[in-house]
């Protein structure tokens, strides 16, 4: 009975994962929000601003997005090739292995080990244990596409396949070290160069983890929702290979203004703004998959947060090459506007996008159709969107202002404020931040009941696996 029906147990380990690393991620978030706001929240070394923002960068990044990632692409892979998931011990270890791997982020980077590379901070033994961890979740992942019962490769599986492909290259190349202890190393690389392969890796961390991934998620739960076909398979295939092909261009974007040379950072701006073509054929193509079952959006809560967080992405898309723009960028770069551009990617796209998968997912993997409340959904929904509104608006405001600050000057050439007025002028925004950070993390908690509420006393169910039918499970 066990080969005739799918894998679920990994899927089901990795859903409700996701919604307790959302928690703990959140959590540290607005702590360290609430820390710029009052300092004296900085109360010791090791839970201090710059030792908890790392760590909240990578628990919602890695520890959320990646829980959401595993969970979901092994579930559409089985269910688009009907078959069960190939090497299911190997399966069961990328679920035990990633764990470790957070466990160890949340003990390592408060006490301060850190390579000091963005998105990239783990020290070495812990960067060759994800090495470990993906290369086996790419053996299980491609396996099951190798092993499939259909001729076609459905278009998610593209995404999800490119997505561990190029995560894997950029964590190699960019984690190349030299150790000098268990717990110190220091980058192969130096300089400028440095700071390129940084942000080659740091930008397709955001275009193929927090993208071409969460895009694989998108074409299987938009259409599966909403009950509809996507709505342009071939614009789909374009969007691909457009997409891939483009963001790996786009990281110099990061270094204008910087030693970097000046034609790197206007092949960054150049790639930046074509990215905007394919990453809004695929927000059009999510969207218009709602045709003829747009009176679904009013009933139905989970496609609020499908079709909201596609909405973002366009939003965040069209932001991103803008802010790429070099006289743009004089204006926006570190300031607060980047902040706000990052979280609208992050909550608005990959956040809610992630949490209407796990509401379709959740229920399924005990047999049912629906969570236990679908009015929670819908208040968690409503919280989530007020809490992003509020987070972004503010850091928009006040990012805006900074720059403008910062680049104020008297007729003798002095400049009109020192850094420290910008500083205290930023602080009403940064409250507002906290504020609509503490409304998506209350989100996450009345998720995190519903959840509870909905698998209490059910029986784990492993759904059989289909015979291929020409449509796609």
């Amino acid at each position: 009975m066990q080969s005739q029906t799918y894998n679920y147990k990994v899927v089901r380990q990795f859903a409700i994962m996701t919604v307790v690393w959302g928690i703990v991620g959140m959590l540290v978030g607005v702590i360290a929000a609430a820390q710029l706001v009052w300092p004296e929240l900085n109360v010791a070394e090791w839970l201090h601003f710059g030792r908890l923002r790392p760590l909240h960068t990578n628990a919602v990044i890695f520890a959320f997005g990646g829980c959401a990632l595993f969970a979901t692409s092994y579930y559409c892979v089985q269910r688009t090739c009907h078959t069960r998931l190939f090497a299911p011990g190997l399966a069961a270890f990328t679920f035990w292995g990633w764990q470790l791997v957070i466990l160890l982020a949340a003990i390592s980077l408060p006490l301060g080990f850190t390579s000091g590379k963005e998105y990239a901070e783990l020290e070495w033994p812990i960067d060759i244990l994800i090495t470990v961890v993906w290369v086996s979740y790419a053996i299980v992942f491609f396996g099951t596409i190798g092993t499939r019962k259909t001729t076609h490769i459905y278009v998610a599986n593209w995404f999800y396949g490119a997505f561990i492909i190029t995560v894997a290259l950029l964590h190699l190349v960019n984690s190349a070290e030299i150790p000098v202890s268990l717990t110190k190393s220091y980058s192969a690389y130096a300089g400028v160069q440095d700071a390129m392969i940084q942000w080659w890796y740091g930008h397709n961390a955001v275009g193929f983890f927090l993208t071409a991934g969460f895009l694989g998620m998108m074409y299987y739960f938009v259409p599966k929702q909403a009950g509809r076909p996507v709505y342009s398979y071939r614009l789909s295939v374009v969007h691909f290979w457009a997409l891939i092909f483009t963001y790996m261009w786009a990281g110099p974007h990061h270094l204008h203004y910087t030693a970097l040379p000046d034609w790197t950072q206007s092949i960054g701006m150049v790639f930046s703004l074509i990215l905007l073509a394919p990453s809004w054929g695929g927000m059009i193509n999510g969207i218009m998959t709602l045709s003829g079952a747009w009176h679904k959006l009013r009933t139905d809560p989970i496609l609020k947060f499908l079709i909201t967080s596609l909405s973002f992405y366009g939003m965040s898309t069209f932001e991103g090459p803008m802010m790429s723009i070099k006289t743009v960028n004089a204006l926006s770069h570190y300031t607060d506007w980047t902040v706000g551009h990052v979280h609208s990617g992050a909550l608005g796209w990959v956040a809610m996008v992630s949490i209407g998968a796990m509401y379709y997912l959740i229920p399924r993997m005990y047999g049912k159709t629906e969570m236990y409340s679908t009015k929670l959904i819908t208040t968690h929904f409503w919280i989530a969107t007020i809490g992003i509104v509020l987070y972004i608006a503010s850091m928009w405001i006040s990012g805006v202002m900074q720059g403008l600050m910062w680049r104020a000057t008297n007729p003798d050439g002095t400049l009109t404020y020192s850094f420290v007025e910008s500083v205290k002028a930023s602080y009403p925004f940064w409250a507002i931040r906290v504020l609509g950070g503490v409304l998506f993390l209350g989100g996450m908690l009345i998720m995190f009941y519903n959840m509870i509420k909905t698998i209490a006393g059910q029986k784990a169910y492993d759904a059989p696996v289909l015979a291929p039918a020409g449509a796609h499970a």
